[in-house]
């Protein structure tokens, strides 16, 4: 993540930004120190439903994404499209529409764009797949029907010609980009299966990073890790017995979120009643050590998080959907100098 902004503060006003951040829970601060820089995040802008179209709608943040400068909502029964710079409203997509035919959404879960190609999951089973382009529809994969193709879907996510959809329970389908044509059938056959160790109906949030697929477990109070190569190599009798990941659970913390940029792992973790916004240097996270230098249950002390479903990224901005309150906050991780001044 680009950090722009660089300063040098003096002892004293380190200090009591210290005192002002560090009033959460359990000994958390939303600051980071090190020998030489001190970390913390601030906001900048948000979205509220105000923003949406005549400013009558309403805002039900659920899983975002980003992709070529634009931010995707889903926003209860339609994806939101908004220009992730300037945060202008582009454009409310209310249905699947090719040819003749015209599905209403409902229940969207979680979205996804890869390859020219949006992936938005349904919680009433169902995968829409839209051209990027138009947002018009390419196929569908389930057909409504919750004894079909998807127990439901809670999650989705799309890297390197698989697709990985979370269904309600324990389960995890992947399947090949190349399985979704103009012409597919809705009731597609997975290639693999995964096990997520617990689960039922909760929103989920899946990324690939450095060879796995990792998913914010919030039942299993963990991280779960698939290796990509071994999903691969196993897909057939994953069919029989799913894949489970590599996992080091948490003793309370339920992770909701994840999205993990070249230099952090940036996450969002129920604890009791206390959501945090967690930042964990990336290659400690992926390597399951757990210490995060950030814990951050609101900013400088106030607007605390709800819980927050998804998260995205863009140059120096931190996109979070905060269902709780109804609104994408946008965030910025500041770097300061620490420079001791007599």
């Amino acid at each position: 993540m680009e950090l722009k902004r660089l300063y040098t503060l003096p002892k004293v006003v380190l200090v009591l930004l210290l005192i002002l951040t560090g009033c959460n829970d359990n000994d958390d601060t939303n600051a980071a120190t090190d020998d030489k820089y001190y970390y913390y995040p601030t906001d900048e802008a948000s979205i509220t439903a105000a923003q949406i179209g005549d400013g009558t709608a309403t805002l039900d943040p659920r899983g975002i994404t980003i992709a070529n400068d634009k931010l995707y909502v889903c926003n209860a029964n339609v994806l939101e499209i908004f220009d992730a710079k300037t945060l202008k409203h582009l454009k409310s997509v209310t249905a699947f529409s090719k040819g003749a035919t015209n599905i209403d959404f409902t229940n969207l879960s979680s979205v996804c764009v890869d390859n020219k190609r949006i992936y938005l999951g349904s919680v009433d089973s169902r995968l829409f797949v839209l051209d990027e382009t138009t947002t018009l529809g390419i196929n569908t994969v389930g057909n409504g029907q919750w004894w079909n193709t998807f127990v439901h879907v809670f999650g989705v996510v799309v890297k390197d010609g698989l697709v990985f959809v979370k269904e309600k329970n324990t389960t995890i389908k992947v399947f090949e980009t190349s399985q979704i044509t103009e012409t597919s059938k809705w009731d597609l056959a997975p290639i693999a299966k995964l096990n997520t160790l617990n689960g039922y109906d909760e929103f989920y949030s899946l990324q690939v990073e450095g060879g796995n697929l990792v998913v914010a477990g919030r039942n299993a109070k963990a991280y779960l890790y698939y290796d990509i190569a071994s999903i691969r190599a196993n897909a057939a009798a994953s069919l029989t017995t799913p894949l489970v990941p590599v996992t080091k659970p948490f003793s309370d913390a339920k992770p909701l979120a994840v999205s993990i940029n070249s230099d952090w792992a940036i996450t969002s973790e129920n604890v009791g009643a206390v959501n945090f916004l967690r930042f964990y240097p990336k290659e400690e996270f992926l390597n399951k050590t757990y210490s995060a230098r950030i814990n951050a249950n609101d900013i400088m002390g106030e607007n605390p998080f709800g819980t927050i479903l998804g998260i995205a990224q863009l140059e120096d901005r931190i996109f979070v959907a905060d269902n709780t309150n109804k609104k994408i906050r946008i965030l910025r991780l500041k770097k300061a100098a620490i420079s001791e001044q007599n």
